[in-house]
């Protein structure tokens, strides 16, 4: 049993991370978390207890370019009726007081359903895949993720800005360390000025590595490059260090002195929090890393210029802007227990 439920959206680890952000803030109270793939291994080794329950559909991109979105709205029907399925079981099973979800709509559809209170996390309050006859679709599926968000108890918003009705915006939520900057350069060894470069848990980002590895290489930096592949790449060029899969993305970031990402919310923010400067790439076609690249100043075609970034951004002044977002959620879902 479980007083509170987290459902996770799994497409990609943001959600995870700032899940794990808040849960850090809630260390007395039990929790069980839902989700799938890379983020239920994320929050193992935060020593959360999550089941791997879902299994989200993939998005095709080639060459940076998001490819056949109708497609994979309608394969994301699919699996939306697969988590309430899903959602049904460990609610009926758990009977929490509360259900929290970020970005998992389906199981807000069962807790209200089930009269069980309901707070979404997300920062997105409606999508914009598709063009042409798709946008028709995905305008009746924001409709009804109006509703379920009207329906919601809270909705917590990451982000600075005005509250209005249920929706209240707490800042920016990340992950805090307790390391210093010199401790975590120690730990990972990095002895000289050193770049990240992370694409999340996916293999969508492939292109940008090897645009990263490429544009570096021609740079001539005295610097080292290390490669963050996730849990679902798997890189064959061992040229440069290649760490795979980490939980702890956050404390790289720190301890970096430059970070080359996809545009996803979660990386942005902890590079913002940690002053450690970054380029921003977004996957050409996904609204939501297109909208997250243009509030930091880039864009896709930016790729095409990464060997002049790299070199003008590794040397910027560290600019840090510590957010209380996690702290923040965390003491709002609090008293709705």
């Amino acid at each position: 049993m479980a007083d509170l439920v987290f459902f996770t959206s799994p497409i990609g680890l943001g959600h995870a991370t700032r899940n794990v952000a808040i849960a850090q803030h809630l260390k007395n109270i039990p929790k069980k978390f839902v989700s799938g793939a890379g983020a239920c291994r994320l929050f193992s080794e935060y020593g959360l207890d999550v089941d791997d329950l879902y299994r989200p559909p993939p998005f095709r991109v080639e060459n940076g370019t998001l490819h056949s979105p109708l497609r994979w709205l309608f394969s994301y029907v699919s699996y939306y009726n697969r988590c309430k399925k899903v959602s049904t079981k460990v609610i009926e099973r758990h009977k929490p007081s509360l259900v929290v979800s970020d970005e998992d709509f389906a199981s807000l559809v069962v807790a209200q359903k089930h009269n069980t209170r309901t707070i979404l996390v997300t920062d997105i309050l409606q999508t914009g895949f598709a063009k042409g006859i798709g946008s028709i679709i995905e305008k009746k599926m924001n409709q009804s993720m109006k509703n379920i968000i009207q329906k919601c108890d809270l909705v917590i918003v990451p982000e600075v800005g005005q509250n209005h009705d249920n929706i209240v915006r707490v800042g920016p939520i990340v992950r805090d360390t307790t390391k210093s900057r010199n401790q975590l350069r120690e730990e990972y060894s990095f002895d000289k000025k050193t770049i990240i470069v992370s694409i999340g848990g996916t293999d969508l980002g492939k292109f940008l590595i090897e645009k990263a590895v490429e544009s570096f290489r021609k740079t001539n930096l005295d610097a080292e490059l290390v490669l963050v592949s996730g849990p679902s790449l798997h890189m064959s060029d061992t040229s440069h260090r290649n760490l795979g899969f980490v939980s702890n993305l956050h404390e790289l970031i720190f301890a970096a002195d430059l970070v080359i990402s996809l545009a996803g919310k979660s990386t942005i923010d902890e590079s913002r929090h940690y002053g450690t400067p970054g380029i921003f790439i977004p996957i050409k076609g996904h609204f939501e890393q297109e909208e997250n690249a243009r509030e930091v100043g880039y864009s896709f075609e930016d790729i095409f210029r990464l060997e002049d970034l790299i070199v003008e951004k590794i040397d910027e002044k560290r600019n840090p802007c510590p957010f209380q977002g996690a702290s923040n959620a965390a003491e709002l879902i609090r008293k709705f227990l």
